[in-house]
């Protein structure tokens, strides 16, 4: 049995080329398919809330809509503050480099000992252990100052962002369509 003039087409073993291609439509498809920025920001949507109730109602509803796009501006807003502290900055990209893996690019539920983990638990815990590890670096007064400045900047938004145009199911957005 000769294979004499046969051209593989692809090959067995995933080369590197391969490997950054995947990862790269892995990127493209993970963060392009969150809540567009578009609709975060539609400037027709906001307004301010009628009362008390009515803005914790908005954060309680944004905040699960926009999850991920706030746990961006969040990392972001941290990220500016360390640009100073070299060895903070260098922990938190290899902590983004975790981020990445269990928060932003998973295609499956994240199963831990036979047990599915929410999106919502990964996040707080990424948050949780991010802040303390960068905590330990010294860069205290900048990680606690951009901590303060993320979660204003995400409740106003939630509390001014109206919810009316807010699809919540994907089968009640087709509906609408």
């Amino acid at each position: 049995m000769t294979t004499y003039g046969t051209i593989p087409t692809s090959s067995s073993t995933p080369t590197n080329l391969e490997f950054i291609s995947r990862a790269k439509e892995r990127i493209k498809t993970g963060l392009g398919t969150r809540r567009p920025w578009k609709i975060m920001f539609n400037f027709r949507s906001f307004n301010l809330p009628t009362g008390f109730s009515d803005a914790i109602s908005r954060v309680k509803t944004n905040i699960g809509y926009f999850q991920m796009n706030y746990a961006i501006v969040f990392l972001i807003v941290i990220f500016l503050s360390l640009l100073w502290h070299p060895i903070s900055l260098i922990v938190f990209v290899v902590l983004i480099a975790a981020w990445l893996f269990l928060y932003f690019l998973r295609d499956e539920p994240l199963v831990i000992f036979g047990r599915v983990v929410s999106d919502r638990i990964i996040l707080v815990l990424m948050a949780i252990i991010t802040i303390g590890l960068l905590l330990l670096t010294g860069a205290i007064l900048n990680i606690l100052l951009a901590v303060v400045i993320g979660v204003v900047l995400v409740l106003v938004h939630a509390a001014i962002r109206n919810t009316h145009d807010l699809f919540l199911d994907e089968e009640e957005a087709l509906s609408s369509s």
